[in-house]
């Protein structure tokens, strides 16, 4: 909703911030619990940014995570340093990947303690050897993840001060020196095994797993240092409840939040700055000490007249479902309400990911599409209304990879619907029912189910060729120009506080943090 006070024309704010997204307001919030006078401009007419709730079925009441939807870098410090009403819950399953093996139906369960797990690894593999060389890795990167994650809310480190705190060479060498293809390659024989691995490296990342310029090692670290953990866990309520509970904060420490506004211009003499916007009613302008860019670097080119950086391209397809019921499973061994609640990995193995990203980069859509589900609902029931969970429903998420926006540019919407048809006939070779005939109907008779391509997400969300990152991840250390918290521009008193910040990608918060704290150092708060 619109603020009900808006920014007066000339009025002098400490910070204006551009986007009223995750990363906005963490900044917002923690500028305004500083006693400092804050703005943000958000262009919608809502809050949140990709982290928001939304009910996208007409007639169904179903809150669901409609872009971002799982939370693992969001520090808990920025939670209880604001004092946020949020949770997350964990998911009692890691993952389940379908196969056949010897003609009949199986898969890989990864979850439900050790014991079982070790055994769901025989059963495939006929040994115990992947499951030990799968706790060798995993406990390698769970170390390094204890060393690391922390350095994300300090003052970048210097690449030698980042190997020093990790202390590690063999993980310095696996995640940071070598393509993570050699070390999935190096340590797992199984074809499955090494692409349920592998998937951490190309969420929402276009790149072979022997990528020279290491852009798959940067996606597989932060997704597995979040928390210090790895672990990706379940907002509760949905992901909107993070950006309600931030705007709520923000704005009771006295931050003003102005939906329906556009910033158009930044004008900056390095001391102070002037920001253009436009609402419904016409262009205001409004003076700040310190602009803080909740947006990608192409758009902060734009509002500095800058030149601007090329942009990243995005390459995932985002699907949301609302099902009557959970679809049974060709592999009878497993409760779907177990398969869905991890990680469903459909057409993932190391060499159908690798099949899939050659037919993609040669400009084809791939023929079996490599995608993963899970059911948010099954350890948040909270999202579903009245008597819906009674009643069995369940939501469903799909995060597709190996689309780059480059497939859709010929025609969105005719693209869209062959990959979503091939997407789910992927799925639908592990089910024992047709995924269809669980599909939930909205007040129209419509099955409820909705795609997001790059390109979408561009036009909604304002992404650059629709990069869930704003740009390709950095290394989570300090490079030339990238100053002392990875949030400085070109401009002294301008700071990029969106997901394009170093350090920044997925739903952290830290690039708010960061840039805040790079403001209270200024100012000497």
């Amino acid at each position: 909703m619109t603020a009900p006070e808006g920014p007066r024309a000339h009025r002098t704010y400490d910070a204006v911030i551009v986007g009223g997204g995750h990363n906005g307001l963490v900044a917002a919030a923690y500028l305004a619990r500083a006693g400092r006078s804050v703005l943000v401009l958000e262009r919608l007419d809502h809050t949140g940014g990709a982290a928001v709730s939304t009910r996208p079925f007409a007639g169904v009441d179903a809150r669901l995570s409609r872009y971002s939807y799982l939370v693992s870098l969001l520090p808990k410090k920025i939670v209880r340093d604001l004092g946020l009403d949020f949770r997350v819950r964990t998911r009692t399953v890691s993952s389940y990947t379908p196969a056949e093996r010897d003609g009949r139906p199986t898969g890989l369960l990864v979850g439900g303690g050790e014991r079982r797990t070790r055994e769901a690894f025989t059963r495939l593999t006929g040994s115990d050897r992947e499951y030990r060389a799968w706790q060798a890795f995993y406990g390698m990167t769970g170390r390094a993840a204890r060393r690391i994650f922390p350095t994300l809310t300090e003052p970048l480190p210097t690449r030698a001060e980042l190997r020093g705190r990790l202390d590690d060479e063999e993980a310095w060498r696996t995640l940071f020196e070598e393509p993570i293809g050699s070390a999935v390659e190096e340590r797992f024989d199984d074809d499955l095994v090494r692409g349920v691995v592998l998937t951490d490296a190309l969420i929402g990342t276009f790149a072979d797993a022997h990528d020279p310029s290491l852009k798959q090692n940067r996606c597989f670290l932060y997704h597995v240092i979040g928390g210090g953990t790895g672990d990706w866990d379940v907002p509760v309520g949905g992901m909107g409840a993070l950006t309600d509970a931030l705007a709520g904060t923000a704005r009771a420490a006295g931050a003003v939040l102005a939906t329906g506004h556009e910033a158009l211009r930044i004008a900056t003499d390095g001391r102070t700055a002037e920001v253009t916007y436009r609402t419904a009613d016409g262009e205001g302008t409004v003076a700040a000490r310190h602009v803080l860019v909740n947006a990608s670097p192409q758009a902060l080119a734009d509002l500095t007249g800058d030149t601007p950086p090329a942009p990243a391209e995005g390459a995932q397809l985002k699907v949301n479902m609302l099902l009557k019921r959970l679809p049974r499973l060709r592999d009878s061994s497993v409760d779907p309400r177990e398969a869905f609640a991890g990680t469903f990995h459909i057409a993932e193995g190391y060499e159908q990911l690798a099949a899939a990203h050659a037919q993609a980069a040669a400009g084809e859509l791939p023929a079996a599409p490599p995608s993963e589900i899970y059911c948010h609902s099954l350890t948040d029931p909270t999202i579903l209304g009245s008597g819906l969970a009674e009643q069995g429903y369940q939501t469903l998420t799909l995060f597709g990879l190996h689309t780059p926006a480059r497939l859709f540019e010929r025609d969105n919407d005719a693209v869209r619907e062959d990959l979503l048809k091939s997407t789910l006939a992927q799925l639908d070779a592990h089910l024992a029912e047709p995924l269809a005939d669980c599909l939930a109907t909205d007040a129209g008779g419509r099955p409820c189910i909705e795609a997001r391509t790059p390109l979408d997400l561009e036009r909604d969300l304002g992404l650059p060729g629709g990069n869930i990152f704003h740009r390709e991840l950095s290394w989570p250390y300090a490079q030339d120009g990238t100053g002392r918290w990875g949030v400085e521009t070109g401009h002294a008193n301008v700071l990029l506080c969106g997901a394009g910040a170093v350090r920044g990608g997925g739903v952290s918060g830290v690039p708010g943090h960061n840039a805040a704290m790079a403001v209270l150092e200024n100012t000497g708060g």
